[in-house]
Parts: structure tokens; sequence; C-alpha cells
């Protein structure tokens, strides 16, 4: 993994498993969210469930954040005794899954002028 500078952004998208219990995936979930008090690279951890009105998830239903200072930091964490044993119990409990990792850039401001857009 190349390393990154700024802030690195991990996206986990998900399905679980219809057989999984909704108390099951709370579970796993606040699992999932304890990581960034033991895992020191993990900066920021988020979650949700799609709410899409377009129909374009893939079956997926959930989305979680992970938010770390490097991509250093998060091979630090893929390789942490913590994340392991996660992975472990919430990977079997998924029907499928895809993970991304994105470097965080500035926006970029848009300005309507005359029908046109202009970037600044």
């Amino acid at each position: 993994m190349e390393e990154a500078k700024g802030v690195v952004k991990h996206i986990l998208l998900a399905k679980f498993k219809d057989e999984i219990p909704p108390e099951k995936i709370e579970e796993l979930i606040k699992g999932y969210a304890n990581l960034v008090n033991l895992i020191h690279p993990m900066k920021a951890f988020h979650w949700g469930k799609d709410v899409s009105i377009e129909n374009l998830h893939q079956g997926f239903t959930h989305v979680f954040e992970s938010t770390f200072e490097s991509t250093e930091g998060i091979a630090e964490y893929i390789a942490h005794p913590a994340h392991v044993e996660f992975a472990n119990l919430f990977l079997p409990s998924l029907d499928k899954f895809d993970v991304l990792y994105y470097e965080m850039r500035p926006s970029l401001v848009v300005k309507a002028k005359v029908g046109w857009f202009y970037l600044l």
C-alpha cells in the first residue's frame, strides 16, 4: 500500500446474512466501534444503514467508515490483534462486503454564473 499523506478513510460496505438476528448485528457494530478505543491509529468510526431511494446499493445494507492519519496506520490497524480477533467474528456474519480506501482531498467550490459553472 503506497503511503498517503493526510487523512485516509477506510470504507466497508456490508450486507449481513439474512439469518443474523438484529441483536447480533447490533453487538457486532458495537464491537467494531470499540476498536477505536483499542487501536491507536484508528482515529474515528462512523456507521449507518442504507437509506438510498435510487436502488443502486447492490444489496449492501450497512456502511462503516474509519479514519486514519496514513496508510501506514491502516496497515498497523489490519495487523493489530484486536482487529484480527474482531474480523474473525464479524466477517463470517456477512453475506458480502467490499472495502475501499481513499485519501481525503480538499473540496472543490463550484460557483454558478450566467448558466456556467466555474471552479474557484
